[in-house]
Order: C-alpha cells, then structure tokens, then sequence
C-alpha cells in the first residue's frame, strides 16, 4: 500500500480567541507556510476554553484581569512582552482597547461554521483581529453576527443560528475530549494527526515540524 504523497497534510490547531498567543501562533504558522509554497496543508481549527468559568455574558475586562493577575502594574509587564513580540509578527496589539472578557463558546459556534462554509482561516482571523486590536466584544451576538459577514459567512443563516443552541453540544464536546488527550495550553499544533507541539513557537520550528511530519508519513 502506498502514501498520497501529495495529499493535504492535516493541520489542526487547538485554540481559543481570547489567547494572544495563538493569535502570535497563527501569523508564525503562516509564515512557516509561506517557505513552503508546495506544501497543501488542510487547517481546521479546534475549540478551547481559556476559562470556561466565564458566565455567558461576559465580566468586565478589568474586574478579570484583576482578580486572576493582580493590579495595573502586574497587568502591564504581562502585556508588554506581548505587544513587542505582536509588532514583529505584525499584529498591533492593543490591549487597553479591550473592556471585557467574553465567554468564547458562541465565538467557537462561529468558527465551526464558517469550516463548513470554506472561510474558517478567514472567521478565524477576523475574530482576533477584532478582539486583540479592536477591543470587539466577541461575546456578543451582535458582534459576532458582524464579524461572520465581514469574513464571508451568509448573514441571515449566522443570525438564525446563534440565535438558538445549535452545534453548541458538538463544540464543548471537543473542548473537552482536547482536555481528555492531555491538552492544557494553547496553541496546540496537531500534525496529521499524529505529532503535536503546544505553545506559539517560531516559524522555523513550526516548518521543520510539518517537514518531520510529512517524512513519517
């Protein structure tokens, strides 16, 4: 029996929208991918919860980050490493733009859809952009109607959808079976399903990953 050499290789990424560091892992992933043009790759992206604690409204940003970091000034070294790493990988983060912390399981609803709809690196994207340098509140429906059409998403379905608890069942049941297989930290690369690596590493580690990856199999 022979391997499709040229087949797809599967690319899924665990993460949550709230997560900096898959925001900084997507853009170096992109940046893996573009040293290899040849490569098809297949990307689905896979729900997580930072904090599944959050209520489904959402709390103030600043109430969140207090209780679980400390004051202003331990709030402010966390982030400033952050905004130096986003400006290298193009991201302008902004942090005090943000005002709360959402509950992120309709935002995943959002992402699964738009799989299905061919437009998930682009729902995926726009989430972040919107959370990270924007200060959107991606917990909200309103928001993230908007968002779906921004990336490409039919409207009127998304609006229908969100508005009842449809594929919610299906998305905790993954955030729950990437807990079942040892996965505590976001990003998580899982490479043909195969090899994983966690954590928001250069592009030249994620390259030689997906190199290993398609050598083995």
């Amino acid at each position: 029996m022979t391997t499709e050499t040229n087949a797809p290789l599967t690319i899924d990424i665990v993460s949550d929208v709230v997560c900096p560091w898959c925001y900084v892992g997507k853009k170096r992933l992109e940046a893996a991918l573009r040293e290899l043009p040849e490569q098809k790759v297949a990307i689905f992206w896979r729900p997580f919860q930072l904090d599944p604690t959050i209520p489904k409204e959402g709390i103030p940003r600043r109430t969140y980050l207090e209780r679980k970091f400390g004051g202003p000034e331990k709030i402010a070294q966390l982030h400033a490493p952050l905004i130096e790493i986003g400006k290298a990988e193009g991201i302008p983060f902004a942090f005090d733009k943000i005002t709360r912390s959402p509950n992120t399981l309709d935002a995943h609803r959002l992402i699964r859809w738009a799989h299905e709809a061919g437009r998930q690196s682009e729902m995926v994207s726009r989430l972040f952009a919107l959370y990270f340098t924007e200060g959107g509140d991606i917990g909200n429906k309103e928001v993230l109607l908007k968002a779906a059409t921004e990336a490409g998403l039919d409207g009127a379905l998304v609006a229908q959808l969100l508005a009842t608890e449809a594929d919610l069942d299906p998305v905790i049941a993954e955030i729950n079976g990437a807990a079942k297989m040892g996965i505590s930290g976001v990003p998580t690369f899982i490479f043909a399903s195969r090899f994983a690596i966690s954590g928001a590493h250069p592009a030249e580690t994620l390259k030689k990953a997906i190199q290993q990856s398609l050598t083995a199999r």
